[in-house]
C-alpha cells in the first residue's frame, strides 16, 4: 500500500500501485478520467449551443453583424457551460453517491481526530487604511475561539499594516496596545504588530515580507482579511488535516458572508449561500489537488509558499503590467507547481467574510478583480504550470471576458431585430428554444442550491423555515438579474477603460450599512441608466414583442438608480432583518464568534428576528 511517506521519500512503488496525487489522498487516474468526462460535457454541450446560434443567424445568410453576434455568444458562452456542469455535478455528488465528502474532499476525515497539535501556526490579519477595532476586535474573537479549544498555544497573530494615515496607523496601535492589555500575558506574547514604510507588491508583499521576517518560527499560516472571521474549531480541524498530509500546500475553506443589516448584502449573500455547495463541490471534485485559493480564510504551508510562489513582476506598465494584483489563485498555481497540492473544503461552517453593503461597494471590488485576473494574459507561458492550473488562469480571465460580449450583443439586438424584421421562415421556435436554455444554464447554480436546500434534512429550517426561504429565494432571483445588468455595464467600461491605462485605486472599504442619495447613485449609474432606455426603446419601436422578451436582461439597465437607492436603505434592510427575508442560518442560530461581533441575532419565540445590541 503506498504511503505519505513513500510520496515524500520517493520510494519505488509496484508497478500495480496506482500513481497518487502528490499528498496520497487519491489516484491521479481517476482524477484524470473526472477531467475528461467535464471536458467532454463541456465541449459537447459549448458546440451544441454554438451550432445552434450559427443556424439562426445563419437562415438567410451570413451578414457582418451575424459574424459579430456569434463570435460574442462564442466568447461568452463558456463561463455559463462550466457552472451549469459545475452545479449538476456537484448536486449528484452531494445527493447521488453514498459518501460525498469521500468523493469530494477525501481528505477531511483527518480533521476529526482527537490529537494535539504538532505544528504552530501564525494567524495574519493585512490592514490598509481600514477601521482598526473593527478588524482587531475580529481577530481577538478568532484567538478566543482558538483558545476555547485547548489548542490555543499553538497560535500567534500577526496584524500585518499597509496603512499609509498616520490617523489611522494611531488606530491600529492603540487597538493593539488595549488587546495586550486586555489578555492573560502568555496570550499577549503572542500578539504582534508591524506597519510597513511602503507598500511594495501590495497584500501579496506584505505577506512575504512576514515570511522573510518570522515564517521560519512557523510551519503554517491562515491569512485573515480585515472583514474575516474563522472559529477556532474549524480552524484546528483545517490544520489537522494539513498535519495529515504533509504535501497539503493550501487548504482554502469555503467563506460564506456573515449576518448583515444592508438589504444588498443580505439578498446577496443568501444567493451566494444556497448556491455554492453545489457548485463549489462540483468543481472540487474534478479539479482535485489543484483547487482555488482565494486569499484569506485558508490554511497555508509557509515553506514551500516563500520559496516557491513568488510572484514575478509583469512585463509592462499598470494596469495590466508591474505587480500582480489578484495574486491568490497565481500563489495556487505555483503551489502545485512546487508538488503541493491545493484543496478546498466544501463545508459551510466556521468561515466568514463580509460583503459589500451596496451596489456601488461591490462594483468597485468587482473592477479590481477584473483588472487583476485580467493580468493572468501574462502568466499563462509560466514554465512548469500543471495543465488544470493553466486552465484555472483561463477560467479567471473568461469570467470576466465573457461579459463585455454578452453586452455587445444585447446592444446589438435592435440592429438585429431591424435586420430581420421582414425575414421570412426565420427559425422562431429554436431562437425561444435556445433562449430558454441559456437562462436555465445561467441559473443552473441557483436551482441546485435550492434542490439542494430542500433535500439535505433541516436545511431550508435552518433558514428560517420554508416560508421564508421560498420568498428570499424569489427575491434573490430578481435581485440576481437587476443586480447582474448593472454589474455587466459597469466591468465593460471599465475593461473599454483598461486600453487607455485605467486603473482601480484600492484603499479602505466600507463595510457598514449607508444609504445613497439619488446624486450619488446616479453619478455612478447613469451609463446604465442611458444604455437601457436606448435599447429598450429601440426594440419597443422596431419589434415589440423582443422588447419583451428582452426584459429579464435589460430591465436592471433602466433600473439600476432605483435599485441602488433601495437596496441601500439601512431601513430597508433592518425591516429584512427583523422580520427574517433573505436570511442565512447565522441569522436564526448565530454561533458564538458571529454573536460576539456586536451584532447578535437571535430569534424570538414568534421566530422573529431582533438584534440585541
Amino acid at each position: 500500500m503506498q504511503t505519505n511517506a513513500d510520496h515524500i521519500t520517493g520510494a519505488i512503488q509496484p508497478k500495480s500501485a496506482p500513481v497518487m496525487s502528490p499528498a496520497g489522498i487519491q489516484p491521479m487516474g481517476e482524477l484524470r478520467n473526472r477531467r475528461l468526462l467535464v471536458a467532454f460535457l463541456n465541449v459537447i454541450t459549448y458546440t451544441a449551443m454554438v451550432a445552434a446560434a450559427a443556424f439562426i443567424l445563419s437562415h438567410d445568410g451570413w451578414h457582418w453583424l451575424d459574424v459579430v453576434t456569434i463570435t460574442a455568444f462564442a466568447i461568452g458562452l463558456p463561463w455559463t457551460v462550466l457552472g451549469f456542469w459545475n452545479a449538476i455535478i456537484g448536486l449528484t455528488v452531494l445527493h447521488g453517491t453514498r459518501s460525498p465528502m469521500k468523493q469530494i474532499a477525501p481528505f477531511a476525515a483527518a480533521g476529526d481526530t482527537a490529537l494535539p497539535l504538532a505544528s504552530n501556526t501564525a494567524v495574519l490579519m493585512t490592514l490598509r487604511n481600514e477601521d482598526a477595532a473593527r478588524a482587531i476586535s475580529r481577530l481577538r474573537i478568532v484567538q478566543q475561539s482558538l483558545e476555547v479549544t485547548g489548542q490555543g498555544d499553538k497560535f500567534s497573530y500577526f496584524v500585518l499594516s499597509d496603512t499609509n494615515d498616520d490617523a489611522v496607523a494611531r488606530d491600529e496601535e492603540e487597538a493593539i496596545a488595549h488587546w495586550r492589555a486586555s489578555v492573560p500575558n502568555h496570550w499577549a506574547a503572542r500578539i504582534h504588530y508591524r506597519r510597513r514604510k511602503e507598500n511594495t507588491d501590495f497584500k501579496a508583499g506584505n505577506v512575504r515580507d512576514f515570511c522573510a521576517e518570522h515564517g521560519g518560527a512557523f510551519e503554517l499560516m491562515l491569512p485573515l482579511d480585515a472583514d474575516s472571521l474563522m472559529s477556532g474549531d474549524t480552524i484546528v480541524r483545517m490544520v489537522r488535516m494539513m498535519e495529515a498530509h504533509p504535501r497539503l500546500g493550501i487548504l482554502q475553506s469555503l467563506v460564506v458572508g456573515m449576518p448583515s443589516t444592508s438589504a444588498f448584502a443580505r439578498v446577496f449573500q443568501f444567493g451566494m449561500r444556497h448556491g455554492m455547495r453545489a457548485y463549489t463541490a462540483g468543481q472540487a471534485w474534478w479539479t482535485g489537488e489543484c483547487g482555488p485559493f482565494w486569499g484569506h480564510n485558508a490554511v497555508v504551508r509557509i515553506k514551500p509558499f516563500y520559496e516557491e510562489c513568488y510572484l514575478p513582476q509583469l512585463p509592462g506598465s499598470p494596469p495590466l503590467g508591474g505587480p500582480v494584483l489578484s495574486h491568490d489563485q497565481v500563489e495556487a498555481t505555483f503551489m502545485r507547481r512546487a508538488g503541493y497540492e491545493v484543496r478546498v473544503l466544501p463545508v459551510e461552517e466556521g468561515s466568514w467574510e463580509e460583503n459589500p453593503p451596496t451596489i456601488l461597494e461591490f462594483l468597485q471590488r468587482d473592477t479590481r478583480w477584473c483588472q487583476g485576473n485580467l493580468q493572468y494574459i501574462h502568466l499563462l507561458k509560466t514554465p512548469g504550470l500543471y495543465g488544470i492550473s493553466r486552465f484555472q488562469l483561463v477560467w479567471a480571465i473568461l469570467m470576466f471576458a465573457g461579459i463585455p460580449a454578452w453586452t455587445l450583443m444585447i446592444a446589438l439586438l435592435p440592429a438585429l431585430a431591424w435586420m430581420y424584421q421582414n425575414t421570412t421562415g426565420f427559425p422562431t421556435e429554436l431562437a425561444i428554444g435556445l433562449y430558454i436554455s441559456l437562462f436555465a444554464m445561467y441559473l443552473m447554480p441557483k436551482f441546485a442550491g435550492l434542490i439542494d436546500a430542500a433535500l439535505t434534512p433541516g436545511s431550508v429550517k435552518r433558514y428560517g423555515g420554508p416560508i421564508r426561504f421560498v420568498a428570499s429565494a424569489a427575491l434573490e432571483f430578481v435581485f440576481s438579474f437587476l443586480q447582474g445588468a448593472i454589474s455587466t455595464i459597469r466591468t465593460a467600461i471599465f475593461m473599454v477603460g483598461l486600453l487607455f491605462g485605467a486603473k482601480v485605486n484600492w484603499g479602505g472599504q466600507q463595510r457598514d450599512s449607508y444609504g445613497l442619495s439619488f446624486k450619488q447613485a446616479a453619478s455612478q449609474l447613469w451609463p446604465q441608466t442611458l444604455f437601457g432606455l436606448l435599447v429598450c426603446s429601440s426594440l419597443l419601436a422596431i419589434q415589440p414583442s423582443l422588447f419583451w422578451w428582452s426584459l429579464p436582461l435589460t430591465t436592471g439597465y433602466i433600473l439600476a438608480i432605483p435599485f441602488a437607492i433601495v437596496t441601500a436603505s439601512p431601513a430597508l434592510g433592518r425591516w429584512m432583518m427583523r422580520i427574517g427575508l433573505a436570511g442565512i442560518p447565522e441569522d436564526f442560530d448565530p454561533p458564538q464568534e458571529i454573536a460576539e461581533t456586536g451584532a447578535r441575532i437571535h430569534s424570538d419565540k414568534n421566530g422573529a428576528l431582533v438584534t440585541v445590541s
